[in-house]
């Protein structure tokens, strides 16, 4: 038996693999039941030994060099076959020791000093700007949306997510607001065009500063929005809130106390922040290592223990904590079925093998928050114990109050 062979005969029960080897011959693994059935063609002799070290790396990497290909079917179907086999995978003893490996290398792989953080970002921000304007919506969000009904239109969603961020901010026309991590500029966009708010924000994103600034100048409020290009520890002052979205992935273990305390710094003994990320449910763990290294470096989604440990250690209250659970599941299976559309556009874009590694990724992730561990969580903190309303019910009113004041908006892609 081959080494692949033996780890697929203890990996796959769920499902059935099927395997072409380069010379023509057929291995089957699994019962056939409880999951898809994939067959995947081999094209190489050295793919079947990177696999048994690697699988998760390398078929990513063999699936982009077209050295492993799934006939008549999709990545997803393979990814969806790795998901329901994922804990025979983890109990294997070559990948229990690659495992011990990565914890113990987790805090070089998540450096991000500053300078180092702006290259992190940059390898997967500044992607020409039509490439995701192909397949992300109206908005140009590329973070979790809020569904308050999974068949929601992913425009509808988004901005649905930026109302419930806005309404937990209880913003005020004229209240000053930092926010680190703008991405294309449409939630500074909502906060000073809905709510009347001054937005200091900052990115370390060339690309998504100069679309953000178009953005802001056709919404009629570039004279309500600053933006910046910097790392969130150089940002200085205070301000009425401060809000975070989808930047946390990015900062790091070692990190973690930098971030939080500059959110206190920032907010003030009298302000407050929103902070809306990904985390897991699971205990601490490390990054997978094909996002690692062809989607995010430097990044990492840590579990709440983890994310508490740090505002214990900077003094901040967790005023407090709602857990998006199916949220960005819902919102990444757009995503890559708006991706999948205009595939073509991407590979005349971006060639075949960046298509590739998209759909990889796509539908690496939307699994992981279908099948694994991840989820979202948005935090209120503060240095105050009652800088943010004690009960709940300021949150469905702002709402309210905000659904009505979204005509302003002219969103469209630029």
């Amino acid at each position: 038996m081959s080494m692949l062979a033996h780890l697929l005969s203890r990996f796959v029960k769920n499902g059935r693999l099927t395997v072409i080897h380069h010379d023509g011959t057929r291995e089957a693994f699994g019962s056939g039941g409880n999951g898809p059935e994939v067959t995947v063609k081999l094209h190489d002799a050295r793919v079947q030994r990177e696999l048994f070290f690697n699988p998760e790396l390398a078929s990513a990497e063999a699936y982009m060099d077209g050295r492993l290909t799934i006939e008549g079917g999709k990545v997803l179907d393979l990814l969806t076959l790795f998901s329901v086999n994922r804990a025979g995978l983890g109990a294997h003893p070559v990948q229990q020791a690659l495992r011990k490996v990565w914890r113990a290398l987790r805090r070089r792989h998540q450096s991000n000093k500053v300078g180092q953080a702006a290259a992190n970002v940059s390898s997967h921000y500044d992607h020409p700007r039509a490439f995701y304007e192909l397949w992300l919506d109206e908005t140009m969000s590329y973070s979790c949306a809020y569904f308050s009904q999974p068949d929601m239109t992913l425009k509808d969603a988004q901005v649905a997510k930026m109302r419930h961020i806005a309404a937990k901010l209880a913003l005020e026309p004229g209240m000053t607001v930092a926010e680190i991590g703008s991405g294309w500029g449409g939630l500074a966009t909502y906060l000073a065009a809905v709510c009347g708010a001054k937005v200091t924000a900052i990115n370390v994103s060339p690309d998504q500063l100069a679309a953000s600034k178009d953005r802001v100048a056709s919404a009629g409020v570039a004279d309500r929005v600053t933006f910046f290009e910097k790392d969130y520890r150089e940002l200085t002052g205070t301000f009425d809130r401060v809000v975070s979205v989808g930047m946390m992935e990015h900062v790091g273990v070692n990190h973690f106390d930098d971030y939080f305390a500059t959110v206190k710094r920032l907010c003030g003994r009298d302000g407050y922040a929103m902070i809306h990320a990904i985390g897991r449910m699971s205990p601490p763990g490390t990054t997978a290592p094909f996002i690692r290294k062809y989607i995010f470096p430097g990044g990492y989604v840590p579990a709440l223990s983890e994310v508490f440990a740090s505002t214990e250690r900077t003094g901040l209250w967790v005023d407090d904590c709602e857990v998006l659970r199916l949220h960005y599941y819902w919102t990444i299976r757009a995503w890559r079925e708006n991706f999948e559309a205009v595939r073509d556009q991407v590979v005349a874009m971006q060639g075949e093998r960046f298509a590739r590694m998209w759909e990889f990724y796509l539908a690496a992730v939307e699994l992981g928050f279908r099948d694994g561990s991840n989820m979202v969580y948005q935090l209120l903190l503060s240095e105050r114990r009652d800088a943010v309303p004690v009960t709940r019910d300021f949150i469905t009113q702002r709402e309210a109050e905000l659904t009505g004041r979204e005509g302003v908006l002219p969103w469209r892609s630029t």
